[in-house]
């Protein structure tokens, strides 16, 4: 059995973690967009490509979903969604600097995302950066802890 859980009275996210939503709803749009228009349009052109496109769209819809809601379960997801997208930026940045043929046509995180100015790349970092300083834990041990003069 289970012990009853509290309500999550946590405010949703605010200041600067109310940009880097935005900025996550922003490339959630556009992934989604790029992705939906080229499988629509030339799916057979470059399936890997596109299909990575679309996984990346429902990377940041996650992510933008989770990093907004604050909850301990979405703080959660939002871990495993940044944390995934920064696995794809690398891995797939990398497959297309070294294996170009795999990619006859760019992607969000081709190149690290050069066709976004490297937002792609600096994203997660930024998300990952964002989630560590903002877990209730470590500002609650924080805000207990005695004070060094």
């Amino acid at each position: 059995m289970t012990a009853p859980q509290l309500p999550d009275s946590r405010r949703r996210a605010y200041g600067l973690g109310r940009v880097l939503i935005l900025v996550y709803g922003v490339f959630a749009l556009a992934a989604t967009a790029r992705s939906a228009v080229q499988l629509i349009r030339d799916a057979d052109a470059a399936p890997l490509a596109y299909w990575l496109s679309a996984f990346a769209a429902v990377v940041y819809i996650v992510a933008t979903v989770a990093l907004a809601h604050n909850g301990r379960r979405m703080r959660r997801v939002a871990w495993g969604a940044v944390v995934v997208e920064l696995t794809g930026v690398l891995v797939v940045g990398a497959l297309s600097l070294g294996r170009p043929d795999l990619f006859p046509d760019e992607t969000v995180w081709s190149q690290f995302g050069s066709g976004y100015f490297f937002v792609p790349l600096v994203l997660p970092v930024l998300g990952i950066t964002w989630l560590w300083r903002s877990a209730p834990v470590r500002i609650e041990r924080l805000a207990e802890s005695p004070r060094r003069s």
